[in-house]
């Protein structure tokens, strides 16, 4: 077995949680119930990866069985990497039959016809998802097996969950061999990505529970609000949070959200003041850049009206973003100037 294969083996071995190790091995398949059994899982980390290795050794792995390991690995675990969305457009509403062994051949022959240095492997799942596993080399160095990329295709969609370790000039070949492939005719970015793959699925599958437009809140002069000396203002306050509860359940629905960490807002908008000032030299716009961050999101968005931090119903700027199945947004002025108007394209 090449030293390169026993040292990725080893290094992927190491990566799994201690009590998960042998369950992985035994869906990896590659080493038999019998071998499995010589190991002692009770032992340090290193020395079942050493463990693992020598058998390994015995059944000559290469570096096909060492980057399944690595797919099994990714598949239980994709909230490691950061995943990026893409949407592949048809020319027609045509819908063709799937062919699985005549996607993985169109897709090999037209990533290896750019790049002959590259390996490539599939593990299909029982969701229809193909996990396409890419280590890219250059004409003159062997592939990079630390330095992957990963995508997960679910047939009969359109859509594409990449997660990259590749340079700029790969990126396309990817995209490429992706819409031959999966007989697409162009593929895009979307502005949506994230550390949670099962939620990114949830967002372009609309399948979440969170409304969108039902609401209209009231005009400001028919919301009714009680003096601090009338006796009705315990009632007020509790029909004031049953109407938070009703505007939040109308917003995000009643069940959980999607898992996102961020929502980016990229800010351009121009300084307005009386030519006769003479304030600025130059007519350039204003841009800021506001990130919101958190473990989830979502969540922590539907908490805030209910827990007194926010008016409901909160900005559609951060409630659509499941909606729109992005978190990336630039808010840009009409270009028909209305003060306090910005549309986001």
């Amino acid at each position: 077995m090449d030293e390169t294969v026993a040292e990725y083996i080893r290094r992927t071995v190491l990566k799994i949680p201690r009590s998960e190790i042998k369950t992985m091995l035994q869906k990896w398949g590659f080493l038999s119930e019998a071998q499995l059994q010589t190991i002692n899982f009770g032992q340090i980390k290193e020395n079942i990866s050493q463990d693992v290795v020598q058998l390994c050794e015995e059944n000559s792995a290469d570096i096909k069985q060492a980057a399944v390991l690595d797919i099994i690995y990714s598949h239980i675990y994709p909230d490691k990497r950061v995943w990026h969305v893409y949407q592949m457009n048809k020319t027609g509403e045509e819908t063709a039959f799937f062919d699985l062994m005549d996607f993985k051949k169109k897709f090999k022959r037209r990533l290896r016809s750019a790049l002959k240095n590259v390996t490539i492997n599939f593990r299909e799942y029982e969701d229809n998802a193909i996990w396409i596993r890419i280590a890219w080399g250059t004409p003159y160095t062997k592939p990079n097996q630390y330095k992957t990329s990963y995508v997960v295709y679910h047939s009969q969609t359109p859509y594409v969950f990449i997660s990259a370790s590749v340079l700029k000039s790969n990126l396309p070949l990817l995209c490429q061999a992706l819409v031959v492939a999966a007989n697409y005719r162009d593929i895009r970015e979307m502005e949506l990505r994230g550390h949670s793959l099962n939620s990114l699925k949830d967002i372009v599958f609309k399948r979440y529970s969170q409304n969108f437009q039902s609401y209209y809140p009231r005009p400001l002069q028919e919301r009714k609000v009680a003096p601090e000396s009338d006796l009705r203002i315990v009632q007020e306050n509790k029909n004031e949070k049953e109407r938070i509860q009703s505007v939040n359940r109308e917003v995000f629905g009643d069940g959980p959200q999607p898992k996102l960490e961020f929502a980016q807002y990229k800010l351009e908008t121009m300084f307005r003041s009386d030519p006769k000032m003479d304030v600025l030299d130059k007519r350039e716009p204003f841009r800021c850049l506001v990130k919101f961050s958190s473990p989830h999101l979502l969540e922590s968005l539907k908490s805030l009206a209910p827990a007194g931090m926010a008016d409901a119903p909160l900005s559609p700027l951060l409630t659509c973003i499941p909606q729109k199945a992005r978190n990336y947004f630039k808010i840009r002025e009409k270009k028909a100037f209305i003060p306090g108007s910005f549309v986001s394209p």
